[in-house]
């Protein structure tokens, strides 16, 4: 029995040194971090009055964060291969990197601060622009900390630290919640809640650094420390799979901007509640992206067709759909009512359109996943009038929150027949050398 048990507790010593074990790990993160995101939704939807307002700006620093959320893996990969250094060369290169930053947050904060009121109008319209301008402000900045945490992020995934990777996912979250809630009480509102984004970001910097410091310190050889890679070489290398997010963020994230210009303040709340649960399937389908790109990567570099790896992740999307969209036509009502309380459940009648609008979505951003894995970039360039048309539209939509909605969908129907008729379409480029995971790199 005790060999038995020795033998037991030697495989699992074993596994959880694993990569498996470390995997799943940061994956348990991103689930708790997802997790308290909604508890976040579910706690300022009550707490905030105007509830669209911060919905916006949550949308907007969404799509600033994009460059930071590219970056990440591809300091990652470079980290690994030992592009950045090792030891206190790594080190170097990222006090390098954190002054840059420094220097580039000083800067748009600078900017932020001097066009708050056309950043406001732009993102809350003419009432939004009036009451909360300063809140419109800390966008730029809490992007570019972003982006700083994001290449933290990135470094330590290099040395193979994912246990503080994920435990920075989940305090940033749980910050966010706690000192937006804290703030908000305390008499800031709307522009408290918001700042909590800003506030955890800093914090968890400070925390990705000084584990970084704490695993690299002492392994360095003799010599003078140096620099390994320049930030804006390391930034304009990344260009593709940023401009390929951002495209992705602009169709998930920009109706709610729209609708602050299109709806009165309590309209404009309710449908942005509503437009948090119809987007449920955009995180299945980041799962999904997780097979599909280096499944592809594979099959491209082994001479195989690829175009079944695609279908197969469209399957999990539509196995997953099929219940959701089933919920959201028979319960939309009471479920909206459940988790945003009744004043924020008056545009439950868009749920559906909404719920089928980001389902698209969600397929639309395996198809870009998918031609980004096979090193196409040329695509971007249609995919990416979709996105700059999306506002144009729905601008002009209805001021009826379902009518909003269906144009919301009948715009990601066309992204969906674009990015398809492109990822579908001529060879799969078998044979070639192998991507990378561009969601990350």
């Amino acid at each position: 029995m005790s060999a038995l048990r020795a033998k037991y507790d030697q495989a699992l010593f074993a596994l959880r040194g694993s990569d498996t074990a470390k995997a799943a790990s940061l994956a348990v993160a991103m689930i708790a971090n997802n997790v308290i995101a909604l508890g976040s939704t579910f706690v300022f939807a009550r707490l905030i009055g105007d509830y669209g307002s911060l919905a916006a700006l949550i949308s907007y620093l969404l799509i600033l964060t994009v460059v930071g959320q590219a970056l990440q893996v591809a300091t990652a990969r470079e980290g690994v291969l030992g592009h950045l250094g090792v030891g206190e060369n790594l080190i170097a290169t990222i006090r390098g990197w954190t002054r840059s930053m420094l220097v580039v947050t000083a800067v748009v904060t600078v900017i932020s601060i001097a066009l708050r009121h056309p950043i406001a109008q732009l993102v809350l319209g003419h009432n939004g622009a009036k009451h909360f301008a300063w809140a419109a402000a800390i966008g730029l900045p809490a992007g570019s900390l972003y982006l700083e945490l994001s290449l933290l992020r990135g470094a330590l995934q290099g040395i193979g630290d994912y246990r503080s990777v994920g435990m920075s996912l989940v305090f940033e979250q749980g910050s966010r919640l706690v000192l937006g809630t804290v703030l908000a009480v305390a008499g800031l509102n709307l522009t408290g809640a918001y700042l909590g984004s800003l506030l955890s970001y800093v914090a968890m910097s400070l925390y990705c650094w000084f584990q970084l410091r704490n695993q690299v310190l002492g392994t360095s050889e003799a010599g003078v420390a140096r620099a390994a890679l320049n930030l804006w070489a390391h930034v304009k290398h990344a260009w593709a799979p940023i401009v390929g997010l951002t495209v992705i963020a602009v169709l998930q994230n920009i109706d709610l901007i729209a609708a602050k210009h299109r709806f009165p303040k309590d309209v404009a709340s309710s449908y942005a509640a509503t437009a948090v649960a119809a987007k449920v399937l955009i995180w299945v389908a980041m799962g999904a992206g997780f097979y599909l790109v280096p499944e592809v990567s594979r099959r491209r570099a082994e001479g195989e067709d690829t175009r079944g790896v695609l279908v197969r992740a469209l399957g999990i999307i539509a196995v997953c759909a099929a219940p959701v969209l089933l919920i959201f036509a028979v319960g939309a009502h009471p479920l909206l009512e459940i988790a945003f309380s009744k004043k924020r459940a008056h545009a439950s009648s868009s749920l559906l359109p909404l719920g089928a609008a980001f389902t698209v979505l969600a397929a639309t951003y395996l198809a870009v996943q998918y031609m980004l894995a096979l090193k196409r970039t040329w695509f971007l360039i249609a995919i990416g009038v979709v996105a700059a048309a999306e506002p144009v539209v729905l601008l002009q939509a209805s001021r009826n929150p379902t009518g909003f909605a269906a144009a919301v969908l009948a715009v990601q129907a066309v992204g969906a027949l674009v990015a398809f008729g492109v990822a579908l379409r001529g060879p799969t480029d078998a044979g070639t050398a192998p991507a990378v995971n561009p969601e990350l790199a």
